[in-house]
């Protein structure tokens, strides 16, 4: 009798905040393989791991190994170039491999109770497609625009993509099939097929920059940087098609879903390709599907926001990351990791081409394109040929306010409207007004778990809290000195909005911003409106600020830059004047010449002044060499140890000891421990420690210390800590 074989020792990353692998049994007669997928317990905890090691020798004695439940992919979901991207990642951002491996799966991919989806979408067609379209649907509208958009398609379009297009379309499309005109179909992989769309003609500008992507070869980091409206998006597109025609794949980030849909439709006009989208405002089934047919090599373009990058594509042949000075692009916690030095990295190993494009670079891809690093391609004039609109100070000092606007600036906008042309209003502050005050005696209504005063809504009747969510109803009296006179101050979109109401009861107004985008398919609804005209006065945050080309906008007015001036984060400057030379962009970019009105009580700041005298160009030049003085990035490179607790010692004490963990010197700094900005956030209290090098081989070898030692530390159980590398907010 033969003895049986025994098990086999897989090593599997497993998503827990603990550093390294772990080992699991698996039965000699299981098909195993790096890169796939098993289901196993952990603890009490049913978890979905991923394989990074087979038929290994075990760390600890094999008898006290647990077997895997079952594995989950018969082909393993990611590839080694994929896998050697992460560890990279894990590594770079001192984050646990197993956590940074899951951040790569779609949540409907690394949940233990769904760990098997693999589901298919419903769609719709025309029946017959060679017949005429009914002649009695003229008092269906809808029905008549959904079969028109059917028919246009040639083919089977995805029930979410209709109703994206058309919120109200669940009736029209039910009455359309009991009538035998469309009927359902499964469409498998979450993808879209578009159509063969017509290059547009280049300027001389734009085909000197295609030529000069078009001459590198292998990995070739390029910055686009262009004016609003210089034909990024076709310069893009006509190099993503070399790359296509070539048979590979292309990867185009942006920075938030607010962008996607004029981006995904011109995409799909252009390449008769499988498309795949991977946003949040997609189902996790979605999402898993266009991840499944990506890594499939089934996709040939796959358009995504920041967690895009790390979608496996086999025959990736182009990385686009369009705007990518965004900030959306920095992942916030967990992993907190950078989608552009992450796409950097990926082409580095990849040896194919990255482009980076954007109106205003951020500081460091500047930094990098001078240093030679990246190539660098001007389109200095805009590809209609319309002038770039100037921009003029609104001095709001001494002047009354009434809903965030002065009086200047409602006689500005009244010859537009009047014109029938569109007026933007751009406030990067949501809700009715930032605060609710007493004005008897000064109190003003504080949230009770956050160092930070509520938020007023809905004409002040609701409070809510903008960093931790709590939220009431607003108080009939001050709880200070229980007066009854409770004044909002200040001003959100929604004050606004309402302001512009009664200065222009006949004009059609849309709100953008995250409370009034809640509702699916809302989004893509008022920018349709908005792109058609019918819309004339937009509102919105930083939503509206950049990627929207509205043909009849002609005037832009900012609300509140004052506050990017005077932040105590190093970069609320650089921010602010990309905010601006976006928002301002969006003008005129047609026929119609555009004007900019910024609203200010510091018109005389010499950053200020240096934006609007020498754009923005002129503002990176001063704000360089500020941080080359100061030895701030892309001179510096730094870290920053944040630690909370529920009481306020124990972050600084934890603080305190990793800072003497640190070897002091002028090359290498530590700076703290001091409380946070905000010093207490839904109920924690905050602390940071900021360890700046100058370089990153002295900062890194620091935080691999930091990360082993940091858990063992007296304090270190007491508090929940993070480290956040190449931090974009110190706040």
């Amino acid at each position: 009798m033969t003895d049986p074989v025994p098990d086999r020792v897989i090593r599997v990353a497993v998503p827990v905040p603990l550093p390294g692998l772990f080992d699991y049994l698996v039965p000699s007669d299981v098909a195993v393989a790096v890169g796939a997928r098993v289901l196993l317990q952990f603890g009490r905890r049913p978890l979905v791991g991923v394989i990074l090691a087979c038929d290994t020798e075990p760390a600890i004695e094999r008898k006290r190994l647990r077997r895997i439940t079952r594995c989950l992919d018969i082909e393993p979901l990611f590839d080694g170039p994929l896998l050697r991207l992460l560890r990279w990642t894990a590594r770079y951002y001192h984050h646990p491999i197993g956590e940074t491996i899951a951040t790569a799966l779609p949540v409907a991919l690394r949940r233990a109770d769904k760990a098997d989806t693999d589901s298919r979408h419903r769609g719709w067609q025309i029946v017959d497609a060679d017949s005429p379209p009914p002649t009695d649907l003229a008092r269906a509208p809808r029905q008549r625009e959904i079969l028109a958009a059917l028919a246009e398609a040639g083919q089977a379009v995805a029930h979410g993509t209709l109703l994206a297009r058309f919120p109200t379309a669940a009736r029209p499309l039910k009455a359309l099939a009991e009538r035998g005109l469309i009927e359902t179909v499964d469409l498998p992989g979450g993808l879209e097929h578009g159509q063969a769309g017509t290059p547009l003609a280049l300027t001389e500008d734009q085909q000197t920059a295609l030529d000069a992507l078009r001459t590198t070869n292998g990995f070739a980091p390029a910055l686009v940087e262009g004016v609003t409206g210089s034909g990024k998006t076709e310069l893009y597109l006509q190099r993503m098609a070399d790359i296509l025609a070539a048979g590979q794949q292309c990867l185009f980030l942006a920075p938030e879903i607010g962008l996607t849909p004029q981006l995904i439709a011109r995409i799909r006009a252009r390449f008769d390709m499988a498309i795949g989208v991977l946003h949040s405002a997609r189902s996790d089934g979605e999402r898993a599907d266009v991840w499944r047919a990506a890594a499939t090599g089934d996709a040939d373009i796959v358009i995504g926001t920041r967690s895009a990058i790390f979608t496996p594509m086999p025959r990736l042949g182009l990385i686009v990351i369009d705007e990518e000075h965004d900030g959306s692009y920095k992942q916030g916690d967990g992993l907190r990791y950078h989608a552009r030095d992450v796409a950097t990295k990926r082409a580095h190993d990849a040896g194919i081409p990255v482009v980076f494009g954007s109106a205003t670079p951020a500081l460091e891809t500047l930094y990098n394109a001078r240093q030679k690093r990246f190539a660098h391609v001007r389109l200095a004039r805009r590809a209609t040929g319309a002038a770039m609109p100037r921009i003029k100070i609104i001095d709001i000092r001494s002047r009354p306010l009434a809903g965030g606007l002065s009086p200047p600036l409602i006689e500005r906008i009244r010859p537009h409207i009047e014109a029938g042309n569109q007026v933007m209003l751009f406030i990067n502050r949501r809700g009715f007004s930032p605060a609710l005050a007493c004005h008897d005696c000064g109190w003003i209504a504080p949230c009770t778990r956050c160092d930070a005063p509520m938020t007023a809504h809905a004409g002040a009747a609701r409070l809510v809290c903008h960093h931790c969510g709590a939220a009431h109803a607003a108080p009939d009296r001050c709880e200070a000195c229980d007066g009854t006179t409770l004044v909002a101050l200040g001003a959100g979109t929604q004050r606004v909005a309402g302001a512009l109401r009664s200065h222009f009861p006949d004009v059609a107004i849309a709100r953008f911003d995250r409370d009034a985008m809640a509702r699916k398919g809302r989004l893509e609804s008022q920018l349709a409106d908005a792109a058609a005209g019918t819309t004339q006065l937009l509102v919105g945050t930083q939503m509206l600020a950049k990627g929207h080309d509205f043909a009849r906008l002609t005037c832009v007015g900012v609300l509140d830059i004052d506050g990017g001036l005077f932040s105590a984060d190093f970069r609320a400057a650089e921010h602010m004047a990309q905010i601006v030379t976006q928002v301002a962009g969006r003008a005129g970019r047609a026929e119609r010449p555009g004007e900019v009105w910024l609203q200010t009580r510091n018109p005389e700041h010499p950053l200020l002044q240096r934006l609007l005298t020498q754009g923005y160009d002129g503002f990176a030049e001063a704000a360089l060499a500020e941080r080359e003085a100061t030895a701030l990035p892309p001179y510096g490179h730094l870290a920053l140890l944040r630690a909370e607790a529920h009481e306020p010692d124990p972050p600084h004490a934890f603080l305190a000891e990793a800072a003497r963990l640190v070897p002091q010197g002028e090359a290498l700094a530590c700076w703290g421990p001091v409380p946070a900005p905000m010093a207490r956030r839904a109920g924690r209290y905050r602390a940071q420690l900021l360890l700046h090098g100058a370089t990153r081989a002295l900062l890194h070898p620091v935080l691999d210390h930091w990360q082993q030692a940091l858990p063992e530390l007296p304090q270190g159980r007491r508090v929940r800590w993070s480290i956040d590398v190449d931090p974009q907010d110190l706040l």
